[in-house]
């Protein structure tokens, strides 16, 4: 009989691996990854899985060079990685010590967008960025989804992938953090930092900005939709695509419940349904749960 190891027991296989204590290994949270806290040594693990190899690897030379080029992006910590167990992909990074209060809004995130939209083409590979490619997997492959959520998920894939090889796009494309909202960004004293950059990809720029303006379905605010526009210099609410972008966005979305749902999460199993049964009627008012 096989098992599969646990994130916790992947981290401190990668902790020993890496030289680094894992005695005060604490977790933060888990969503789409599972994150760890090295206090003594000032480090956050992220553990992924297995298949993220490729993407982890991307992430860490993408913001070496980023952080060179003076980019406030999260910092890879100094040790060789990423680690793969076989059954995990393992990365660590420098700790920033969040304050009390509230988190960089969303004019940070959008400042910080200008800037990296604004960089040339990174000496790194980037793929392509196929909408939606990650959650069709998983739509496939998932055993909680019932046949008439699988069956609607599948024929709105299809309409919003034919719908986005028709946008034409005004930003035009360039390097992509790929998965940009404000939830991403961390104070490093009193100016913010850009993390997550596990799916950096090149592709039309708008796609970075879309996540926030989607964001009205976690209760977020005009008036943080015009700080955010503000920081950027262009707000395209205006753009005829950006509905198209935030239904892929909305659709994204489901892919981590869909996984934690498989693993018997009854919570995120819950939310997942909540979302479908929102998304199937057609509601774009619906307040969401923010993920944790």
């Amino acid at each position: 009989m096989t098992t599969t190891a646990s994130p916790e027991s992947a981290a401190r296989r990668a902790c020993l691996a890496a030289g680094l204590p894992h005695r005060s290994l604490t977790r933060l949270h888990e969503h789409a990854t599972t994150v760890f806290l090295l206090p003594e040594a000032a480090t956050v693990v992220r553990v992924g899985s297995a298949d993220q190899g490729q993407a982890l690897e991307r992430a860490i030379a993408l913001t070496r060079w980023l952080c060179a080029r003076g980019f406030p992006a999260t910092e890879p910590a100094d040790v060789p990685q990423p680690f793969s167990t076989g059954t995990h992909t393992v990365t660590f990074w420098k700790h920033y010590p969040q304050p009390d209060g509230p988190a960089p809004d969303a004019g940070h995130l959008g400042a910080m967008l200008r800037a990296l939209h604004a960089l040339p083409l990174p000496p790194v590979p980037l793929p392509e960025f196929r909408p939606l490619a990650s959650l069709e997997q998983r739509v496939a492959a998932g055993t909680s989804l019932s046949a008439h959520h699988r069956a609607w998920l599948t024929d709105r894939i299809e309409e919003l992938l034919v719908s986005y090889e028709q946008l034409d796009s005004p930003l035009g494309p360039g390097l992509l953090h790929g998965d940009a909202y404000p939830g991403n960004t961390l104070w490093d004293g009193s100016s913010a930092r850009l993390g997550d950059w596990d799916e950096a990809a090149f592709g039309p720029r708008e796609l970075d900005l879309a996540n926030t303006y989607q964001g009205v379905r976690f209760g977020r605010t005009e008036q943080e939709l015009e700080r955010f526009g503000a920081g950027y210099g262009r707000d395209i609410r205006d753009w005829p695509g950006l509905p198209v972008l935030c239904r892929i966005r909305d659709l994204h979305t489901l892919g981590s419940y869909i996984r934690r749902a498989d693993a018997g999460d009854e919570a995120a199993s819950a939310e997942l349904v909540r979302r479908l049964e929102s998304l199937r009627s057609c509601s774009d008012t619906g307040v969401w749960a923010p993920a944790h």
